[in-house]
C-alpha cells in the first residue's frame, strides 16, 4: 500500500484504482477508512480514483497528537497528497463528513481545485447543519418499507438524543435507498473501519469558522457538484440546494430513490451523473 508522510511525520496511506485523470477522494464517517467507498459504483472506469485514508484510519498511521484529528488540522494532509503526486490542480470528491474537509481545503487552497464534487456531503464548515427535523422528514418517505416499524423508534431516539447502542444498529436501513444484501454487507463493515475516538475530535470546538469559510468559498472559481439522495436524511435535497447556493459555480443533482450512499443504490446513475459533471468541469489539464 503506497504511503506519504504528513508535515508532522504521520504516515498517510492512499489507494489507487482505475485509469485516466485523477480524482482525489475524501471519505466521511467521520473518520472512516476509505475502503467503504469501494470504486464508487464503477466511477473507476472513468477516472483514476486516489482515495486517502485519513490519519488514524485504514492503512494510515496514528498521529502523536490526537488534536490533529480535528477537521481543519487535516487540511494539510490533503495538500500533502496533492503535492506528493505533483498535481497543479485536481478534481476533488468528498462524501458525507468528508465534505467539511474538502470545503476547508478549497477555502485554503482554491488555486489547487479544478472541480469539487460533494456527495451527500456535510457543510458544517459553512455553517449548515442537519437538524432533527431534517432527519425526520424521511420517515414519511419510508413507511412502506418492510423494516420500517422496527427501525422507526430507534431512528427517532437517535435524533432526540436518547439512543442506546442498539438503536444505531436498528436505524441503519434509513441510510440506504435499498436495504438489500449489498447494503447490509456495507453497513456491517463499518465497525472495523471507523475510528470513533477520532470522530469525536473531528468536528470539535474550533474546527470551523463559517463566516471566514463562506467568504473564501464565495471567491472559488471552480465548478461544484452537490449530489443529494432523494431519500437521504442528511442532507435533505432542500438542504443540499442551500449548500449549492453558497458556491459561485455550483449545480445540484438529486439522485432518485437514493440514500446516503448513492453509488450503492444506483451505481450506473451515480456514475453517469458524476462522470458527466467532471467532463463538463474539465477546464484545464492536471499534471
Amino acid at each position: 500500500m503506497p504511503t506519504l508522510t504528513a508535515a508532522d511525520g504521520t504516515h498517510l496511506a492512499y489507494h489507487v484504482m482505475g485509469e485516466g485523470e485523477p480524482l482525489l477522494c475524501l471519505p466521511g464517517g467521520p473518520m472512516r477508512a476509505s475502503a467503504y467507498l469501494g470504486d464508487l459504483g464503477g466511477l473507476s472506469r472513468h477516472r483514476r480514483l486516489v482515495m486517502l485514508d485519513l490519519r488514524g484510519t485504514g492503512g494510515s498511521g496514528t498521529p502523536e497528537d490526537p488534536a490533529t484529528y480535528r477537521c481543519d488540522r487535516q487540511v494539510g494532509d490533503v495538500e500533502a497528497l496533492r503535492d506528493h503526486f505533483g498535481w497543479d490542480r485536481v478534481d476533488v470528491l468528498a462524501h458525507s463528513a468528508g465534505g467539511d474537509l474538502a470545503i476547508l481545503y478549497a477555502a485554503r487552497y482554491p488555486q489547487r481545485i479544478r472541480s469539487l464534487s460533494l456527495i451527500t456531503a456535510r457543510a458544517r464548515a459553512l455553517g449548515v447543519d442537519f437538524t432533527g427535523e431534517h432527519r425526520r422528514e424521511v420517515v414519511a418517505l419510508r413507511r412502506s418499507e418492510p423494516w420500517f416499524e422496527s427501525a422507526r423508534d430507534a431512528y427517532e431516539a437517535i435524533w432526540s438524543g436518547s439512543a442506546a447502542d442498539a438503536d444505531f444498529d436498528a436505524a441503519v436501513p434509513f441510510f440506504y435507498g435499498r436495504w438489500d444484501a449489498a447494503a447490509q454487507a456495507h453497513a456491517a463493515a463499518e465497525a472495523g473501519q471507523a475510528n470513533e475516538p477520532a470522530a469525536d475530535i473531528y468536528a470539535s470546538a474550533g474546527a470551523f469558522d463559517p463566516a471566514a469559510t463562506r467568504a473564501a468559498i464565495a471567491r472559488l472559481d471552480a465548478p461544484v457538484l452537490c449530489l443529494a439522495g432523494e431519500l437521504d436524511s442528511g442532507p435533505r435535497p432542500h438542504v443540499a440546494a442551500a449548500i449549492a447556493k453558497l458556491f459561485p459555480h455550483a449545480e445540484l443533482t438529486i439522485q432518485p430513490a437514493a440514500g446516503h450512499y448513492p453509488w450503492l443504490d444506483d451505481p450506473a446513475g451515480f456514475t453517469q451523473a458524476v462522470a458527466a459533471f467532471l467532463s463538463r468541469g474539465r477546464t484545464a489539464p492536471v499534471n
